[in-house]
């Protein structure tokens, strides 16, 4: 049953971008969630459905209160939601509460014999390169290493106590282009492993559109077990790019504008260095002051990334990669208008460029 508070609140509720937080008997906030529109999303939660979950109904069940926060858009509501669930973390919330460490992706040098494998350390010293963190699964990342492995017939089980000129299980089957037997195919699998090293590094996508043309040749030739074997290969490389995206979203210390819409006449502006707010500014979209205001918000991004210092250096906590993530996905799928500021800008006081730059996103 839903007690008189709630009802009341929920007659009340406005149709604008905020923040909601539902609140057990005792008053702990159990649930933070954000919303372009709180009336229409709130109100969700309380109709009646056949297909509302478990952990739904649980929470409902236990919700006697409720706090709004209002915001101007629905980005700044991410941001709270972000920084409200980091604080207070409710015990209904999945974001940034993942039990698990996340995972990286490595090429190990293993006595002359390169192997892309999952790792947890990336300080491992016996490393080559490494890639991530990578937010998806352990299961989900191994998965896709197994597939790409087997693709490109670099499998090599070879076991560290196994000496070169053996063959290894995986050579038997034919995942392996026989590294372990030594000669040729340990320079053929090391290449292999530097092609997957410039595909993630993005300075070569040759790789990917070779197994493309693996995966129509086998198909057209009717090995539809070959060409699923290639297309799991191709759906991994695809993970792992889009996952290093993310990591690198994550790991850059940007000083980010984003520029959000509240209506056909308002925007606002928001400054962002390592997920805070520096500044955030409502301004009017008339195009006979975009000029002035591109001056304007270009000397504030001076003032406020200079005062703000150096970005810091260092691995991102947990929290951070989590609202990283968060803020990435929301960013690429929004309406939003965000770019980078180069630090040479900053401390070159560059302001000219920083001004064509935010002109450029206000005209869009």
């Amino acid at each position: 049953m839903i007690n008189e508070r709630i009802e009341h609140q929920l007659r009340t509720l406005p149709a604008s971008p905020g923040v909601y937080l539902m609140k057990d008997a005792a008053g702990n906030v159990i649930y933070v969630g954000k919303s372009k529109n709180l009336q229409q999303r709130v109100r969700s939660y309380f109709h009646i459905s056949r297909n509302r979950s478990k952990k739904v109904e649980r929470l409902v069940h236990n919700i006697k209160d409720l706090e709004i926060r209002l915001t101007d858009t629905e980005f700044e509501a991410l941001m709270l939601e972000c920084r409200l669930i980091r604080e207070l973390k409710p015990m209904y919330n999945k974001k940034m509460k993942s039990p698990q460490g996340y995972t990286y992706i490595a090429i190990r040098d293993n006595e002359r014999i390169w192997g892309l494998e999952v790792a947890d350390e990336p300080e491992d010293p016996g490393l080559r390169h490494v890639y991530g963190p990578y937010t998806a699964s352990r299961h989900t990342v191994e998965q896709a290493v197994r597939s790409l492995r087997e693709a490109l017939h670099i499998a090599c089980s070879r076991s560290s106590s196994s000496s070169i000129g053996t063959p290894c299980l995986n050579h038997s089957l034919g995942l392996c282009l026989g590294a372990c037997l030594g000669g040729e195919a340990i320079e053929i699998n090391n290449r292999s492993l530097t092609r997957i090293t410039a595909l993630l590094d993005g300075t070569d996508s040759g790789l990917r559109e070779e197994l493309e043309l693996r995966m129509q040749e086998a198909s057209d030739r009717f090995d539809f077990e070959a060409a699923a074997k290639v297309r799991d290969a191709l759906n991994a490389i695809d993970l792992f790019a889009k996952q290093e995206e993310i990591a690198d979203f994550a790991e850059q210390n940007r000083n980010l504008v984003v520029l959000e819409h509240l209506n056909e006449q308002e925007a606002k502006c928001f400054l962002l260095r390592r997920n805070q707010i520096l500044y955030s500014q409502k301004f009017g979209l008339s195009e006979a002051t975009h000029t002035a205001l591109s001056k304007e918000l270009a000397d504030k991004a001076l003032a406020c990334f200079g005062k703000a210092g150096l970005p810091l250096a260092g691995k991102s906590s947990r929290d951070e990669i989590d609202e990283d993530r968060i803020i990435y996905r929301y960013l690429h799928s929004s309406d939003c208008r965000h770019r980078s500021i180069p630090q040479t800008w900053i401390e070159t006081n560059d302001s000219t460029q920083i001004a064509h730059m935010l002109e450029e996103i206000i005209l869009i």
